[in-house]
């Protein structure tokens, strides 16, 4: 049986480590999550960071991703028909919504971002193509975990963390949401992953009605939620969403 190569293994744990929490991260950090020496750590983020895998920042010193593995994505995203099929719809939803749009894929037991759309404003924003988010308290993440068997059974094996004092953790209540989420076509999150933020997502189909993904829109509480309940004009408006993009997949009308 061929053995592993070290180096790439942890250079593969470099990058994933750079592309969850924090945005950037000093090799004393790196070093330590990684239990690696600082000198392995510095030689492996200085040959990822030649290659433009890696960047680090002048002021603080510390690492974050680099542009090439952006470009890299983009190739593969590129190509993925879930996102070519989506993007029509999804700047649409952007301009209808006010908000900003994510749509989602499960990945590695958890929702990978495949595709992000500003909100139509002119404040800074970062873009989350890759970023992954959590099964069990996001919008996108239920999604996937009420329609979609293996996303439902990665969340079950979870460790259900709390983000705030809203997430919904307990195995019971958890598979309350999921079953409020399947009969209303919709899955909501508010300040249960971030304070002060809320989102809701509907599931998207292929040609066969399987679930592939979730598309979603996520802002400010004040801004989602009138009088404490989600805004019902954006609810319709992300379900027309999915609804478009599964019908351009094949999947007929939902």
């Amino acid at each position: 049986m061929a053995r592993n190569i070290q180096s790439l293994e942890r250079a593969a744990a470099m990058l994933r480590l750079l592309a969850g929490g924090e945005r950037r991260l000093g090799l004393s950090d790196i070093a330590s999550s990684l239990g690696l020496a600082k000198g392995t750590a510095h030689g492996i983020l200085r040959t990822l960071q030649q290659e433009g895998f890696v960047e680090q920042d002048e002021a603080s010193g510390r690492y974050q991703l680099g542009a090439e593995l952006l470009r890299l994505g983009t190739t593969y995203l590129d190509v993925h028909e879930l996102r070519a099929r989506a993007l029509v719809w999804t700047d649409d939803l952007a301009r209808s919504s006010g908000e900003s749009v994510y749509l989602g894929v499960l990945h590695q037991h958890g929702v990978l971002v495949v595709h992000h759309v500003f909100r139509p404003d002119d404040s800074r924003q970062v873009l989350e193509i890759g970023a992954m988010q959590p099964l069990h308290s996001t919008a996108l993440g239920k999604v996937l975990s009420a329609y979609d068997p293996v996303a439902h059974s990665e969340a079950l094996e979870a460790d259900r963390k709390a983000f705030t004092e809203r997430t919904v953790c307990d195995l019971e209540g958890f598979e309350h949401i999921l079953d409020i989420t399947r009969a209303r076509g919709y899955a909501a999150d508010v300040e249960e992953t971030w304070e002060g933020v809320a989102a809701i997502a509907a599931p998207v189909h292929d040609r066969r009605r399987m679930p592939v993904g979730a598309v979603g829109i996520t802002g400010a509480v004040e801004r989602l939620c009138r009088d404490g309940e989600l805004r019902p004009e954006l609810i319709a408006a992300v379900r027309d969403c999915a609804r478009a993009v599964s019908r351009d997949l094949g999947a007929g009308r939902f």
